[in-house]
């Protein structure tokens, strides 16, 4: 507990501090955001905002979750060392995209295969490493070859299709994160209330590990995690960093999370998720992002139906991913994020509540 609380007020301080460092560096280097041309009219005075803020977001998160480690006498784990390559690795083609936007000032940067194929090499190198080694005393490595709610069920899956499951848990839940980053805090605030979430979770796993000491815990309410109490500590280092950040993020953004901040954060939730066994409890409590990539999703396929068939293609928001919907429906956007936020934390509490009625039993 007192390595998840300094993680935690070392994130923030660190977050804060180091984005306004960054604010002026990246404004004096040039680092400006460019902005789509069909977004949002209001979105255009944004031109030039320093953007790849999400860089502060990994480094004070990083940093706080070793000092933390460090200071209370233990050592990082390899489940937090997985976390740290999907945490960095999805961060490294977030870069590279943010950079090529910057440096052409367009906003194209890496073409979707291209980030996709990055993405895909992370994803499965991480994939392979947490099924198949590292496993600890118990046996238990840090991912399994089942699927998950909030314990294992089902059948132990083949290899193959353990990674492509994993392949399609990182890949969307990074995107689905990007795709929140399109309005002014409302990817850091929502993703401070996600994983707050899942250092509850793993918090509450460890306290109830399969094995246990402790009289309390009983067989049919116990988990299979691997290191529940590491993952929680840089579960709330990343929440922190991201409440940091968001007081020079929010209306009106003084810096710009960046791909490299989004894919970033979407790539560690993804693993949050995997190595605590919640694959699909995830999918409620980072609902928003759910609802980001749907929209995008239906307006892709409905546009692309309709065209077929009327040779006019059509669509069901007047812009995707949804947040810019409202926008353009007159909404500040001031009030679509603080609504969206509403949305994030009723899904946070919803998820809670199912793993702990599911605890209940």
């Amino acid at each position: 507990m007192r390595a998840i609380l300094l993680s935690s007020a070392l994130a923030v301080i660190f977050s804060l501090l180091g984005t306004r460092l960054a604010i002026g560096w990246f404004t004096r280097h040039g680092f400006g955001q460019p902005i789509r041309d069909d977004g949002p009219t209001t979105h255009h005075v944004k031109q030039g905002t320093p953007t790849m803020g999400g860089l502060v977001v990994l480094a004070s998160a990083t940093a706080a979750y070793l000092i933390a480690t460090l200071l209370t006498g233990s050592r990082p784990t390899a489940s937090v060392w997985l976390l740290l390559l999907l945490f960095f690795g999805c961060g490294v083609v977030g870069f590279a995209d943010d950079f090529i936007k910057v440096y052409t000032q367009h906003n194209q940067g890496l073409t979707s295969r291209v980030k996709m194929a990055g993405q895909t090499v992370v994803a499965l190198g991480f994939g392979l490493l947490a099924t198949q080694y590292f496993a600890d005393e118990r046996g238990v490595r840090p991912a399994s070859q089942y699927l998950s709610a909030t314990h294992d069920f089902g059948i132990k899956l083949p290899l193959v299709v353990v990674l492509l499951v994993i392949w399609f848990i990182v890949t969307a839940t990074s995107n689905g994160a990007n795709l929140a980053d399109g309005a002014d805090g409302l990817l850091a605030g929502t993703s401070a209330m996600v994983f707050g979430a899942y250092t509850v979770v793993n918090f509450w796993q460890n306290n109830h590990q399969c094995g246990s000491l402790r009289p309390s815990v009983v067989e049919s309410q116990c988990y299979v995690a691997r290191d529940p109490l590491d993952l929680a500590v840089f579960s709330a280092a990343i929440a922190t960093a991201c409440i940091g950040f968001l007081w020079w993020n929010a209306n009106p953004a003084r810096i710009i999370m960046g791909d490299v901040g989004s894919l970033a954060i979407g790539g560690a939730l993804a693993g949050l998720a995997i190595m605590s066994r919640t694959e699909l409890l995830m999918a409620v409590i980072a609902g928003l992002f759910v609802l980001e990539t749907m929209s995008v999703l239906l307006q892709m396929s409905y546009f692309k139906l309709t065209r077929r068939l009327t040779g006019t293609g059509r669509r069901i928001f007047r812009i995707a991913p949804i947040h810019h919907h409202f926008e353009h429906l007159g909404w500040d956007e001031v009030t679509v994020v603080i609504r969206f936020w509403i949305i994030a934390g009723l899904c946070v509490v919803a998820g809670l509540g199912i793993f702990y009625a599911d605890w209940l039993g």
